[in-house]
């Protein structure tokens, strides 16, 4: 008989902290003017629009930035900072030389999780938000990045005003103790030692710990770390004294639960977002993600896990969409109403009406009988993006057996007619992965005949 782990019951947070649209209330304010750089990039810069640069990409050049400034009434410098706050806070997302909109753009009004989890990202970001001490070794500032955390549990459980020589005293101890742990015993040999003489024996342990840091060393250190992370509103700096905000608490309690509930998660993506997960399980087994999607599920109210799975599907990585319904599964008859409002939208009709087939009881391999020819040919080519994007060209050849078009010039047809968005590009790795040069060669005539509209 299958047991099945019980799950855990949802933690309360302490005493006093802010109900969930109060501290998103916060974190839009506090984020306002990179949800406002980030919307005018999206009205002004996407493709297709009349403001759009001209190489068409969504990039923040020099040009980019001082148009900004004078549409915004801001500095090109305040542009710029946003700019970067919205990249860490998820609000938009760059590849390469070209930016789009991330999904907490869209969900910003009207989501306030997305809101949250995009202030949590930037939290943890802090140390990237603050430009580290140019004159310290890296070295050390990575260790008081690592040491940060335990800092910021005190701060937490203390819920109050602490000193900077405390911190900086318990700063220095995990500093301590992250050198320990890394064995790096210092090493300095008096003139009468012989080569060697102070490295202990094999299998004996360490003739001294390392030299605790010096407060000096770190002091200034610190001072970074605490403006770095006053800069993203977790904490309040000033008079000898360090504070953490409301929303400082909060996130910090949030992680000291994630650490908690983490074992639950065969491979540690249970703390992520619900695309962040689904890109963590796209290289696993099908067993292996359904126990991910499960312990991800276990830590979430159903209703916003749902929620934020149809949302990373409605992205534009057709991967993630495929993955998002097979997640979708695993939570079953608590998901049906929220995939039925879904049916209308094309880009997840076809994953819909399949999902919903199956929950009706059909064949996973009959399934696909519930879709229109048009359907399935839209399913076709969003599949074909996927692994263009993700997997290996002989995949895609032999994607070419699953249409359900009985020729290839049926289906490039089809295909042609169907309007996916992916189209050209599918078409164009297709034609370049196919041994078959006449194969090839009529597939990349109707990659340009699409590209041209003819």
């Amino acid at each position: 008989m299958n047991q099945r782990r019980p799950r855990r019951p949802a933690p309360r947070p302490p005493e006093g902290t802010p109900a969930p649209a109060e501290l998103a209330r916060m974190a839009r304010s506090g984020l306002a003017g990179a949800a406002r750089v980030a919307h005018w990039a999206d009205a002004a810069l996407g493709p297709g629009r009349t403001g759009a640069t001209e190489d068409g990409k969504a990039t923040l050049s020099d040009a980019t930035a001082e148009r900004a400034a004078d549409d915004l009434n801001l500095t090109a410098a305040q542009v710029r900072a946003d700019w970067d706050t919205a990249r860490l806070a998820g609000l938009v997302e760059v590849h390469g030389d070209s930016a789009r909109p991330g999904w907490r753009l869209r969900a910003w009004d009207r989501d306030d999780s997305a809101v949250l989890r995009g202030w949590v990202a930037l939290f943890d970001a802090w140390s990237l938000a603050h430009p580290e001490p140019a004159e310290h070794e890296h070295a050390v500032v990575a260790d008081v990045v690592s040491a940060m955390p335990q800092v910021l549990s005190f701060l937490q459980l203390s819920a109050g005003p602490v000193p900077v020589e405390q911190l900086l005293d318990l700063l220095q101890q995990r500093v301590t103790e992250l050198r320990t742990e890394r064995c790096e015993v210092p090493y300095e040999p008096g003139p009468g030692d012989a080569p060697g003489a102070a490295l202990p024996t094999a299998g004996a342990p360490a003739a001294q710990a390392p030299a605790p840091a010096e407060d000096t060393h770190l002091a200034p250190i610190l001072d970074w770390a605490l403006h770095a992370l006053g800069s993203v509103g977790a904490l309040t700096h000033g008079a000898g004294q360090v504070t953490l905000t409301p929303l400082g608490s909060w996130a910090v309690w949030v992680k000291l639960e994630q650490i908690c509930v983490a074992a639950q998660s065969p491979a540690g993506n249970i703390e992520q977002s619900a695309e962040d997960m689904l890109r963590g399980c796209a290289q696993l087994r099908p067993n292996a993600a359904r126990a991910e999607y499960r312990a991800w599920l276990a830590a979430r109210p159903v209703g916003s896990a749902v929620t934020e799975l149809i949302e990373a599907a409605r992205g534009d990585d057709a991967l993630l969409r495929g993955l998002a319904f097979e997640a979708l599964r695993v939570v079953g008859a608590p998901a049906e109403p929220d995939v039925r409002g879904v049916v209308e939208e094309p880009t997840l009709r076809p994953y819909a009406l399949l999902w919903l087939a199956e929950h009706d009881g059909a064949d996973a391999e009959d399934a696909h009988e519930v879709l229109t020819r048009e359907e399935a040919t839209w399913l076709w080519v969003d599949t074909a993006a996927a692994v263009t994007d993700h997997g290996e060209a002989s995949m895609l050849v032999r994607h070419l057996e699953s249409a359900v078009q009985p020729t290839v010039p049926r289906l490039l047809a089809e295909v042609r007619a169907v309007g996916h968005p992916r189209t050209v590009q599918v078409l164009v790795a297709l034609a370049a992965a196919h041994p078959d040069p006449a194969l090839a060669k009529a597939v990349r005539r109707a990659a340009f005949q699409v590209h041209t509209g003819g």
